[in-house]
């Protein structure tokens, strides 16, 4: 029940939603900006512009920010693709994906989410054997205990909100009765 103020209730409400959409704007912008200088700026010419694009589109991203992150991608920084790993609770394999303009900053904000969280940044190839194939991970580590479950996805939230983060490839898996049961 909003009391008599309906309009705090709303406002409250859309300010949680812009910044989560704020925040995925400017990840895809980032993607988009990246491809448009590796590749160019036409998108008929350039494949991963054009579905770095669409994804965009699917996530109504405005044309005119579109338009801006492909323009200012030949006066942009330069953006690296880096690959980060490390293990979480339970012995879980997480595989981040970032584009950043700063290697040095990316690298201690995921060391210090993985260290709040329960978990330890590994090497370069520590954990790549999990994620031959990042959608399919070679083993899965059930997490069965409420506790671990709840640190273990925990994490995977925090890497994923990480600004620089494009994609986020973990290997647990936790029983869809757990996850209502958590849910609620």
């Amino acid at each position: 029940m909003s009391g008599h103020s309906k309009w705090a209730t709303i406002k409250r409400a859309k300010g949680v939603a812009d910044v989560k959409r704020g925040k995925i704007f400017s990840k895809l912008a980032k993607e988009i900006s990246s491809a448009a200088k590796r590749g160019g700026s036409d998108p008929d010419s350039n494949p991963t512009l054009r579905a770095a694009i669409e994804k965009a589109h699917s996530y109504n991203m405005p044309k005119e920010n579109i338009e801006r992150a492909t323009a200012t991608a030949s006066s942009a920084q330069a953006l690296e693709e880096s690959v980060y790993e490390g293990y979480g609770p339970m012995g879980t394999a997480f595989m981040v994906k970032v584009l950043t303009d700063n290697k040095n900053r990316t690298l201690s904000e995921i060391r210090r989410i993985f260290e709040n969280h329960g978990g330890k940044l590994g090497e370069a190839g520590s954990a790549a054997y999990v994620f031959t194939d990042p959608n399919n991970p070679t083993f899965m580590v059930p997490v069965t205990d409420p506790d671990s479950a709840r640190k273990v996805l925990n994490l995977a939230e925090a890497l994923d909100d990480q600004d620089d983060a494009q994609e986020v490839y973990s290997n647990f898996d936790i029983p869809s009765e757990l996850l209502t049961q958590l849910e609620s």
